[in-house]
């Protein structure tokens, strides 16, 4: 989970000033925790402590008004009875990434994903992205081949693995949809050499740049781990709070190791 947070961090200075390069300073001036990290949290929370993801989104959502969420996300948490709104935005995959990393094998994964997802997002492209990146997050912890996932991601979920980052970037324009997110995202963490390179790949395509950053990042660390000094830089941007529930996440998993 700490690397769909860094990648949300390095990438919040780009999403509306793409840079389509893999040459930039790694934590820019400016870069801070954007809504995809405080949803990831949200989701994590309600995970660790069993809770209704709807009352945990909200609550965290609500605390963190400021932040730049999505004007149907951001109505949706302003209506405590509101609920879901048909999204097939990105927003689903971004935030999935502590039911992979929180379940004992994947058809669990992809429970948790799909009852973390449907309170918001219950159309079938937004089910579909986030549990396409729950399943890429998954296979990559348990060692998948890059090459066997993007055969599973194509053939499970219709979307075109066969491209590569270079592909991607020339004419890859901002998108919030899942469907123009997901498999971009995923190309470039399967691409990658290391975790610093695919989220390097990710910011260089261009987009969304802190949500295609958040997702890669995501299954980047299930395929590299992050380095610490990454993580390092990461934490130093969160607060206490934020903080607390990250080493919950990671305290649980080491202690069922």
């Amino acid at each position: 989970m700490i690397g769909a947070i860094a990648g949300d961090i390095i990438g919040s200075i780009y999403e509306f000033d793409n840079h389509k390069s893999k040459d930039f300073p790694l934590f820019g001036r400016g870069c801070a925790f954007t809504d995809d990290t405080l949803c990831t949290i949200a989701v994590a929370d309600c995970l660790i402590t069993g809770g209704d993801p709807a009352e945990y989104l909200r609550n965290w959502g609500q605390k963190y008004w400021k932040l730049s969420y999505g004007s149907m996300y951001r109505r949706w948490l302003s209506r405590e009875h509101l609920g879901p709104y048909d999204s097939f935005g990105n927003g689903s995959a971004m935030r999935v990434s502590p039911a992979a990393f929180l379940a004992n094998d994947i058809e669990q994964a992809r429970l948790y994903a799909i009852r973390v997802t449907e309170v918001t997002h219950n159309h079938a492209e937004g089910i579909k992205g986030a549990l396409a990146t729950t399943d890429a997050i998954w296979m990559a912890f348990d060692g998948t081949s890059p090459g066997s996932i993007r055969q599973h991601i194509a053939a499970t979920y219709g979307y075109d693995m066969e491209r590569s980052v270079d592909s991607i970037r020339p004419d890859y324009e901002f998108d919030e949809t899942c469907q123009k997110t997901v498999p971009e995202a995923i190309i470039c963490a399967l691409e990658a050499t290391g975790f610093e390179d695919a989220i390097r790949n990710a910011v260089s395509i261009g987009g969304d740049s802190d949500t295609v950053a958040c997702i890669t990042g995501s299954v980047a660390e299930a395929r590299f781990g992050v380095p610490q000094e990454i993580v390092n830089q990461a934490m130093e941007r969160l607060n206490d709070e934020i903080r607390i529930v990250v080493d919950k996440l990671y305290n649980r998993l080491n202690a069922e190791r």
